[in-house]
């Protein structure tokens, strides 16, 4: 062989070698509606290492705190026309564009943090959030699972439901807001990184943002006084990543399950980090000399009776929100049958309170 032929054939291998190695990993960038000073960001960079891990090279995320690439309100749009690949969320901030989307992030009085893996995982909770999540082009993986949230918080005592009436509350949630206003408050729309500064200075009576360790992390405890427990508002929530659908069919599909497995893995760490960090952050309230008042159970039940209709009411104004509810309920029933025998060694808790199954049924086929 001519040596000019023989380094035009050695030029032409290392070219597609170089080639297949650019084809063969892919990067995307992905964002997040969690900015720095809020604890929820670890458990969108948990998901991003996982995925940089077990993908080897396949494909390499490029993670950006919330707020540094856009406003975290726009995390969506940008996501949805591909923009951006990826964003980490809640889907409850998206609840203004369709209201199925309030229940896939988080519920009042019906869902515990466990309640939401074991519907994810074992009773159709997976495919609805791809259904609500694919008319906007989107792929979703939850990946991030939140117990009982803390409660409210704030510069005033709130000992009973009477204390509510008339306050000024920063509260998250469509269907959370509709039973704050049963109660006689009126909800607050506040970002996470405004909520210190509202209780501080006054704008808001009380507030509610997530789980002990995550509030007292973000410096709750130098501006509150009081703490009303337990978080009834929001007794299990979820938080996932946003996936541009193109993006999403540009992965083998060994590359998606490996994506999906990630998500499994920050799922279960998620729930029991932020256990632990709930448990430290309550320690470090009562130290910080924050008062703690209990709401009796007959408040419990009037806001379970509230909760109901508010659930049949958002239910029968979009066929796909009593979907979803119709799915919870049903699983919550379902699942009564073990959970009763074990009382109170398996997560205890009521289910001849629940809403009506039949009343959802109507609004679906309405």
């Amino acid at each position: 062989m001519k040596k000019t032929n023989f380094i035009t054939a050695i030029s032409s291998t290392a070219l597609l070698t170089l080639s297949a190695a650019a084809n063969a990993q892919e990067t995307w960038t992905m964002t997040s509606t969690w900015p720095d000073s809020l604890g929820l960001i670890e458990i969108d960079r948990h998901w991003v290492e996982t995925v940089n891990k077990l993908t080897d090279g396949e494909l390499s995320i490029e993670f950006r705190a919330g707020g540094t690439l856009m406003p975290s309100t726009e995390v969506f749009d940008a996501t949805e026309t591909g923009s951006i690949e990826a964003s980490g969320d809640w889907p409850g901030y998206w609840a203004g564009t369709d209201s199925a989307f309030s229940p896939l992030g988080t519920t009042t009085m019906l869902f515990n943090g466990v309640d939401y893996l074991n519907w994810i995982m074992q009773w159709g909770g997976w495919e609805l959030y791809q259904e609500v999540y694919g008319e906007y082009n989107l792929v979703y993986l939850p990946y991030g699972i939140v117990g009982s949230e803390s409660g409210l918080m704030g510069g005033v005592p709130i000992t009973s439901l009477n204390d509510i009436d008339g306050k000024r509350v920063r509260l998250a949630g469509r269907d959370q807001g509709r039973v704050l206003s049963g109660l006689g408050g009126s909800q607050v729309s506040l970002s996470g990184a405004e909520i210190y500064q509202a209780i501080e200075r006054g704008v808001v009576e009380a507030m509610e943002f997530n789980t002990p360790g995550v509030d007292y992390d973000a410096g709750f405890a130098e501006v509150v006084e009081h703490w009303t427990v337990p978080g009834w508002h929001q007794t299990g929530s979820v938080l996932g990543v946003m996936i541009n659908k193109d993006a999403w069919n540009s992965l083998s599909e060994q590359t998606q399950d490996k994506l999906k497995i990630a998500a499994e893995s920050t799922m279960a760490w998620s729930l029991s980090w932020l256990e632990r960090k709930s448990t430290e952050g309550a320690e470090n309230f009562i130290e910080a000399g924050v008062e703690i008042h209990k709401l009796s159970e007959e408040d419990l039940e009037k806001i379970q009776k509230i909760t109901n209709q508010v659930i049949v009411q958002s239910a029968c104004e979009n066929p796909m929100t009593a979907q979803v509810y119709h799915s919870m309920v049903s699983y919550l029933e379902h699942y009564s049958t073990w959970r009763d025998l074990t009382v109170p060694f398996n997560m205890s808790r009521t289910t001849n309170n629940l809403p009506s199954l039949e009343e959802l049924e109507a609004c679906i086929n309405q």
